[in-house]
């Protein structure tokens, strides 16, 4: 597995790439947004970890430059601890954030989550086992291939959109709060806001509605949760 790293801070990058590098995986350095963005492109990494204040062109601006072109999981590595921060991280289509200063374990764990769950892209038409697909509707999702297709055309989606949409299809008309959301998706004893879910699902309703204002699969239990509707 291949990992990018960029951080404007030299000492931590190395520290980084010394425990990554002890974790068996291959670990690509930068040090700018815009080093982000052109190594992201040419060298397709597996992961990327992402510093928010970066000369140049910031964390927040690469990853969604990087968005455009890829859908690899992207940690961002921010000193800020505000909520509003984390959550501008997640609309600019990060995966997950890591504050400063952090554990190193914890960040380890961390990128091995993202990358157990980070999607397969399939080559040609042959792309699902019927048995590990759900189909609602126009929406169907492959379990194996970590795909989604709408109306037959590919949807592009990070990896915790797509642990947090395989979540809801598997239990369709299930109201899941956004405690059993964050519990359930994002896996470890995760300690942000609840608004992180909202910035998700709003993601995914862009995605997968036709008409994401007035969604018809991704809806709201109003002042309990989210669900997806039965067929």
């Amino acid at each position: 597995m291949k990992i990018l790293v960029v951080d404007d801070e030299a000492v931590l990058v190395k520290g980084l790439k010394f425990n990554l590098e002890n974790e068996g995986y291959q670990v690509l350095t930068g040090s700018s947004g815009t080093e982000a963005v052109a190594l992201a492109r040419q060298e397709r990494p597996d992961l990327i970890l992402l510093d928010v204040m970066m000369p140049e062109v910031d964390g927040l601006h690469a990853c969604m430059q990087i968005r455009s072109f890829s859908n690899v999981p992207i940690i961002m590595l921010t000193a800020k601890g505000e909520d509003l921060d984390k959550i501008m991280g997640f609309e600019c289509g990060a995966d997950d954030y890591v504050t400063k200063p952090f554990n190193v374990l914890e960040l380890k764990a961390r990128v091995k989550a993202l990358l157990r769950r980070a999607a397969a892209r399939p080559s040609g038409d042959d792309w699902h086992d019927p048995d590990e697909t759900i189909q609602i509707g126009h929406i169907l999702l492959d379990r194996v291939s970590r795909n989604v297709r709408r109306e037959g055309l590919w949807v592009e989606l990070t990896a915790r959109e797509f642990d947090l949409l395989e979540l809801l299809m598997s239990h369709p008309g299930r109201v899941f709060s956004r405690e059993q959301l964050l519990d359930q998706v994002w896996g470890y004893e995760y300690q942000g806001d609840y608004r992180t879910v909202d910035v998700h699902i709003r993601r995914l309703r862009e995605k997968v509605e036709l008409v994401p204002a007035s969604p018809q699969y991704i809806l709201t239990k109003w002042g309990v949760g989210y669900y997806f509707r039965k067929e």
